[in-house]
């Protein structure tokens, strides 16, 4: 079979170097289907009708000829279509390999603000190192606690409107990497699970063993003991922050990583890196001016470390999980997106909550631990330049980004409720009224959405926006139609988002262009045309990662001139992070912030007229 597969698809296999433990319980994944490949004429059909509010009559005419030529019997599209299906029926998912392949691994951006998303949870209520130790000492217990879980089957599988979730990605979150390579990247993730994760502090990293020798977990009071000893190993910052390295430009990156293995001591303790369960991150503290500006600025230590004068330096961006916890309470979690998802992160933060409200189980064996291993590396003149060029990139990157966090405590997720409405479809509604507010135009438009309701599913876009969401828009501010008829037409806009959902275009597009590129031809005109380039200029890139706290995501935009937003609706208040790049003078962050406040309002009171 596998020879079979390499015939057909000699380019896309191999590169995501995925394996699930044995030890997982099959029930994990025997009750989820496979995915299908959705029909052509739907995915063409919903191609046409996503460009109806982005292109003028005469090109969309244009358009839907060229689409129509690509999709007739007899035509390249059905060829490629049954190529698709051919894989569908020999492989365990037909575009989730190639989605990572293309989507992460092959981008040369770097991985922060660009790729990894970081989650920003409320300050825990402490100020100093001490409180930070034992905050940290808990979460490293509650993280192995929920490892435990997965290794033993005792994770429940989780389902969507009452059908079970894949569950493969849980056991990859621990011990893997992404490793940098000149024109693509690969993930490693290590079977043989080691014993040790890395805990960073002052630029340095240590190995720390956190199981003893019998197999058991070490206790809060043991993990708190080690992190007293680390303390005690890093009181001065390291001149040199090796992890500022992993910041770089995939290529650059993969240049410096191959000069860095040459030498025995760094191969080594790279290596420790790489394999280690996850990494944990003791931060400074970050700077407070304002509490609100104070979650901006928390959300913004997370995603990138704040430069090179603070905690930057403090991570290893290709590590999969990176626990940030810093002195003044503030923590999160950095991930990396070819092998971890929203939802999955979400759950294993609700374990490590829940975790945290109970006292530690066991006491402390009276065993002595060894000393937690610091890794030494060996900086040569080149290694020591590249160093200093990745500081300076990433300090320009990270001032070039603007972030914006805020706490929307009008309404929740119940006011739409109240009126029968999606409260995801809502928020999607309402950002694109408040992007037109600021911009006078409608824009591409991604949400993603899981698609782990399939073996092996990773993500789909939901596109906006669409005809009815349009509608809705030109009329907000029309004076002469009545509240009701905008009532109805805000319905309509939120019901046809609701539709959209499960019916996505923009994997089977891509796994049609892929195809295509395996078959040995040249890419399809479909695809050449300047239309598709308008639809995939995502100006907005948004997201929702609904958590039973008050935590808030925060990623940076897909292109120089979008914003990202992100938001979790609790019951009576939303969080949203809204980010976009100084360098461009058409976007502003806090001004779509204070439009989008505005908007929400508006929308309360079209729904519910105080007068």
């Amino acid at each position: 079979l596998f020879f079979l597969l390499r015939v057909l698809f000699p380019n896309r296999l191999g590169c995501v170097h995925f394996q699930v433990p044995q030890r997982l319980d099959a029930c994990f994944f025997s009750s989820v289907p496979s995915q299908p490949v959705p029909p052509l004429a739907q995915t063409l059909q919903g191609y046409l009708k996503a460009l109806e509010p982005l292109l003028p009559p005469q090109e969309l005419s244009h358009t839907r000829r060229m689409v129509q030529e690509f999709g007739r019997s007899g035509g390249l599209g059905p060829q490629l279509q049954e190529g698709l299906e051919r894989r569908a029926m020999l492989t365990k998912n037909w575009i989730s390999p190639s989605w990572v392949q293309w989507a992460y691994l092959e981008s040369r951006q770097p991985l922060p603000v660009h790729s990894s998303p970081a989650i920003s949870l409320p300050r825990r209520d402490y100020n100093g190192w001490r409180s930070q130790l034992v905050f940290a000492s808990k979460l490293i217990a509650a993280v192995l606690d929920f490892k435990a879980k997965i290794n033993t089957g005792q994770l429940p599988v989780e389902h969507m409107r009452g059908k079970p979730l894949c569950m493969e990605l849980y056991p990859l979150l621990f011990s893997s990497c992404r490793i940098p390579g000149p024109k693509h990247d690969y993930v490693t993730h290590h079977r043989r699970s080691p014993t040790h994760i890395t805990v960073v502090r002052n630029y340095q990293f240590f190995q720390l063993e956190v199981y003893n020798s019998d197999g058991s977990r070490l206790t809060e009071s043991q993990i708190h003991s080690q992190l007293l000893r680390i303390r005690s190993q890093s009181w001065k910052t390291d001149k040199e922050p090796m992890g500022i390295l992993t910041s770089e430009h995939r290529h650059t990156w993969g240049q410096a990583y191959n000069r860095l293995l040459t030498d025995k001591l760094n191969r080594e303790s790279v290596r420790m890196i790489e394999t280690g369960l996850f990494s944990l991150c003791l931060d400074s503290p970050v700077m407070r001016i304002s509490d609100e500006k104070y979650a901006s600025r928390k959300a913004a230590q997370v995603l990138h470390g704040g430069g090179t004068f603070s905690n930057s330096g403090n991570r290893w961006f290709d590590k999969t999980l990176q626990f940030v916890v810093g002195e003044d309470g503030s923590w999160g979690l950095l991930y990396e997106q070819a092998t971890a998802e929203g939802p999955p992160i979400a759950t294993l933060l609700h374990h490590i909550l829940d975790y945290c409200e109970k006292p530690d189980p066991k006491r402390a064996p009276l065993v002595p631990l060894p000393m937690p291993k610091k890794l030494y590396f060996h900086i040569d003149r080149e290694i020591k330049r590249d160093i200093e060029h990745a500081k300076q990139n990433l300090d320009i990157l990270i001032n070039d980004l603007d972030v914006n966090v805020f706490n929307f405590k009008r309404f929740g997720k119940e006011l739409p409720k109240q009126h029968r409405l999606s409260p995801h479809s809502f928020i999607q509604v309402a950002m694109q009224l408040a992007y037109y507010r600021v911009h006078n135009e409608v824009c591409a438009t991604c949400d993603m959405v899981s698609q782990r309701m399939f073996r092996g599913g990773r993500t789909e876009f939901v596109r906006s926006p669409i005809n009815q969401t349009l509608r809705f828009i030109l009329a907000f501010d029309d004076a002469s139609l009545s509240r009701e008829a905008k009532v109805q037409l805000f319905r309509e806009a939120v019901d046809a988002y609701s539709e959209l959902i499960g019916h996505g275009i923009d994997r089977h597009l891509l796994g049609l262009k892929l195809q295509a590129i395996e078959e040995g031809y040249s890419i399809p005109k479909v695809f050449m045309d300047t239309a598709y380039g308008v639809a995939t200029h995502w100006k907005l890139r948004t997201g929702q990662v609904p958590a039973n706290t008050d935590s808030v995501m925060c990623f940076g935009p897909l292109v120089p001139d979008g914003y990202a937003i992100c938001y979790n609706p609790q019951a009576d208040h939303v969080h949203f992070s809204i980010t976009a790049f100084n360098c461009c003078e058409e976007t502003n962050a806090e001004k779509l912030a204070l439009t989008l406040k505005d908007t929400l309002c508006r929308l309360q009171e079209l729904l519910q007229p105080t007068v």
